[in-house]
């Protein structure tokens, strides 16, 4: 059954909050946690998760303050580091070895997770994020969200929106697309339509005047076989970016007509995740 409904408990700053996620597969074989990005959510993944599923259990959570999980009180939790907790209580509750798909921020918490002592990934996919992440691209994402709609008079209007900001994704079909927006969208109780995220995860954006970001230092201390995807159009995983993550051992793989970020809904970038995880299984065999 797709997909099977699932939550967690997380502490986070003297109070407990509820983490949604979806799952799909048998719950006794391999798990693999794909974590969306910035804006997005779980179901996201559905086209990879259905394509895992006859191998591996996949997780697809909502992170706070997204789709289905618990909004935050306060917009100054709308952190990386609070989404790393809530998702370290995803991989407790889970327990053992898993694999990780992230996508921008679910990149950037796996390598977060991934450079930690005693962390459970074995092995990690990285689409369209690294180690280095110019200001630009992380001003373009701050702008987007500060002009994204408070409402949308239907659902039409909520697709064409998605469509023109999150263009950089490829060539999706139409009905990939409606896919994205049907779990994008939260009916307000007055009837409107609103986008499925908590807009106070813009807060801490507005706040700050982007500046590089470096995780060099955090890269070093990640030792498991890494799959990096950029999408050739990428402005914030740059090709000399990416040929220093090939470098040090990652394998590379750029998708044609996509930017920031692919949506991993096509067959070709899909097989090749697929096939780097089930790698993954061939050496722990």
């Amino acid at each position: 059954m797709w997909p099977r409904p699932g939550e967690v408990r997380y502490l986070l700053n003297g109070a407990f909050y509820r983490m949604a996620y979806v799952e799909c597969g048998n719950p006794a074989a391999p798990p693999v946690v794909c974590v969306h990005g910035l804006t997005r959510n779980g179901r996201d993944f559905d086209p990879l998760a259905e394509a895992l599923a006859a191998r591996f259990r996949v997780i697809c959570p909502d992170l706070p303050g997204r789709g289905a999980s618990e909004f935050l009180p306060d917009p100054a939790l709308y952190q990386p580091a609070s989404y790393v907790v809530a998702l370290a209580h995803l991989l407790a509750q889970i327990g053992g070895k898993v694999m990780w798909v992230g996508t921008s921020l679910g990149g950037i918490c796996g390598m977060m997770v991934a450079a930690a002592s005693g962390q459970p990934i074995t092995r990690m996919v990285l689409n369209d994020v690294g180690p280095q992440i110019p200001a630009t691209a992380l001003r373009r994402i701050r702008d987007y969200m500060m002009l994204a709609p408070e409402t949308f008079p239907d659902m039409a209007t909520l697709e064409a929106h998605l469509r023109m900001i999150h263009a950089p994704f490829g060539r999706l079909s139409d009905a990939q697309w409606a896919h994205l927006a049907k779990h994008s969208a939260r009916r307000l109780r007055d009837g409107r339509i609103a986008l499925h995220y908590d807009p106070a995860i813009a807060e801490p954006i507005r706040a700050t005047m982007p500046t590089d970001l470096d995780l060099w230092a955090v890269w070093q201390r990640i030792g498991i076989p890494m799959l990096a995807i950029r999408g050739a159009d990428s402005e914030l995983l740059l090709p000399e970016v990416l040929a220093r993550m090939e470098e040090s051992g990652a394998k590379a793989r750029v998708v044609p007509e996509a930017g920031h970020a692919p949506a991993l809904m096509d067959a070709p970038t899909i097989g090749a995740v697929k096939a780097f995880l089930e790698a993954g299984l061939q050496s722990q065999g």
